[in-house]
């Protein structure tokens, strides 16, 4: 499958991404280890860019370190995601005040201004999506069912699966 860069294409993997809350994130430590952390997502922009909370004495701020390319994983009712690209550690107040969330004080019991609380932020270079949710999960189920029955292989199109540039 070939990289879209149609803006329609585009638009469908921003629709089908701004649908999930949480994601898994995915980083290499300094010794090659990849290590996957469920994060709640704090915001996810329209070019695909995501920012999550952390703690700035977390794993994951020393594995970016060493590595900044990430991965982002979301995947939920028929639809999955993947995001590539790379992160940096953001302390910016002025972020951290437009992205709080009152449900981080578990996590951040010192609120906005806890000196541990610092954001991640991932510069999207790709992403890549599958859909079977809604209207699109019947189709799919009847075309598997077809496939299997004829023995063939089911044909997805790009309003199913696609690789976007970001």
């Amino acid at each position: 499958m070939t990289q879209s860069t149609s803006q329609e294409t585009v638009a469908e993997f921003i629709a089908i991404s701004k649908q999930f809350h949480q994601a898994m994130l995915v980083t290499r430590s300094a010794d090659g280890k990849l290590s996957a952390r469920p994060m709640i997502i704090a915001q996810f922009e329209d070019d695909g860019d995501l920012w999550f909370a952390t703690d700035v004495h977390s794993g994951k701020v020393d594995d970016l370190t060493a590595d900044p390319q990430v991965a982002v994983t979301m995947s939920g009712g028929g639809s999955y995601v993947s995001i590539s690209g790379q992160a940096r550690v953001v302390s910016d107040r002025q972020k951290i005040d437009e992205l709080w969330n009152e449900s981080w004080k578990v996590w951040f019991p010192e609120g906005k201004s806890d000196p541990r609380l610092t954001l991640i932020n991932v510069t999207a270079s790709q992403g890549e999506y599958w859909s079977n949710s809604g209207i699109d999960r019947f189709q799919f189920l009847f075309n598997a069912a077809k496939a299997y029955a004829t023995g063939q292989r089911p044909k997805l199109d790009d309003s199913h699966h696609a690789k976007v540039k970001l």
